[in-house]
């Protein structure tokens, strides 16, 4: 092959401090949280995740793991695999109350915090090294307070960049620190299998292996431009990375841009007047959030996922922008009549608001609407202080309460 037409990865110029890139990821977040709970699990096969017959794994114990079981995997799949496993339903809520005090850590060491998931970030820490010292300390000085504040345990990548940091991480889990080192990182991707570089997948591996490629440090000696011919622009960015060029920067999460709620169903949907309920029940907890963010949004959007998986989406942008789950409702039912529901069967609804408005930037209104819609508020603040004290089910729509 010809020479590299790319320099392998550059140094920071002498006025420039070395980037410093953290990626901290927990150790099989949702099951470990469960042995939080339970310590009596400790030790066992654990697979958290959706029922049997439709589910799939979101998290495994590494016992689990041991038997073959992995996340995305279907659920009934894991329990062929490992049948004397606990199953165990996921706990959302839950595991969002340890991610937060997991992320409010993250904060105590860098602004520039860059969530993947709940459990998994990148932090960028090139400017943090006068207060809290190099960078593999601020790695252990996470770990230990992860450890010592949440009870749970993590692993951390340490790099130049922000692709040899989450594959640090990758490889010294569980409960592990690993720090390449600058200008190392061409050097530590090289003899790493080629799956292992960001984007290179079954199909990509199958036609690198063409080429006689089987590690990363082949992917660097290839010619880019004859990967770009082969792959298009990604054949460009395969050979960046596999020389250690990545820069991209860490990147803190922008204002949401929606907020949401939808529901998969252990049985498909067939009667519109059970979608309608659904969509109700949706709308009135996407109004609660919206509340709960102090945020009015204009656009509802309408998901349908069908029982052969398709999927469409309907949306409807209002006159003013609503946080009443009322007014969010009504437009959702609205959409329904522009979607195929009662006449094929349905595997999940999902309803949002977009074009999101905190309540300062929130248009003006109607004078003779202000004391109808300033009602509508003082009556949605007092149920949402009776549902955050006794639960989200204590006051419900007529249309939503079981029938004896």
């Amino acid at each position: 092959m010809p020479a590299p037409e790319w320099p392998m990865e550059p140094r920071s110029p002498d006025n420039q401090p070395e980037p410093w890139i953290i990626h901290v990821d927990m150790d099989a977040f949702f099951a470990a949280v469960e042995v939080l709970d339970r310590p009596e699990l400790a030790g066992l096969p654990l697979v958290v995740g959706g029922p049997e017959n439709r589910g799939v794994v979101c998290s495994a114990s590494y016992p689990a793991r041991a038997f073959g079981v992995r996340s995305a995997m279907p659920t009934a799949e894991a329990r062929r695999l490992c049948p004397h496993a606990v199953f165990l339903p996921v706990r959302h809520k839950r595991y969002g109350e340890i991610s937060r005090q997991v992320f409010s850590i993250f904060a105590d060491f860098t602004p520039l915090v860059e969530p993947l998931s709940v459990d998994e970030a990148f932090l960028d820490v090139t400017g943090c090294q006068r207060l809290f010292g190099p960078p593999e300390e601020i790695a252990r000085q996470i770990r230990a307070r992860i450890r010592a504040e949440v009870g749970l345990t993590a692993s951390a990548g340490v790099a130049p960049v922000k692709l040899a940091a989450k594959i640090a991480s990758d490889l010294c889990k569980p409960d592990g620190l690993l720090k390449v080192p600058a200008g190392g990182v061409a050097e530590f991707l090289a003899p790493l299998p080629m799956g292992r570089l960001w984007g290179v997948g079954p199909a990509a591996q199958k036609e690198l292996a063409k080429l006689g490629v089987k590690t990363i440090g082949d992917i660097a000696r290839l010619d880019p431009e004859g990967l770009k011919r082969r792959f298009g622009k990604f054949g460009e960015t395969m050979v960046r990375h596999a020389r250690g060029l990545d820069d991209r920067v860490v990147h803190p999460p922008e204002a949401a841009k929606s907020v949401g709620r939808e529901e998969t169903f252990l049985q498909d949907v067939r009667d519109p007047a059970q979608a309608r309920r659904h969509i109700l029940d949706l709308s009135g907890r996407v109004a609660r959030r919206l509340r709960r963010h102090g945020v009015k949004g204009r656009t509802v959007t309408l998901k349908v996922k069908y029982a052969d998986f398709s999927l469409i989406t309907r949306s409807a942008t209002l006159d003013r922008a609503t946080d009443d789950g009322g007014e969010i409702n009504a437009a959702a039912l609205s959409l329904l009549k522009k979607t195929q529901v009662g006449t094929r069967p349905v595997r999940l609804l999902g309803v949002s608001v977009s074009s999101l408005l905190t309540p300062g930037q929130a248009s003006q209104e109607l004078l003779f609407d202000q004391e109808t819609r300033r009602r509508k508020a003082s009556l949605n603040l007092a149920l949402d202080q009776i549902a955050d004290r006794y639960g989200e089910q204590t006051v419900l729509p007529a249309a939503l309460v079981e029938k004896d």
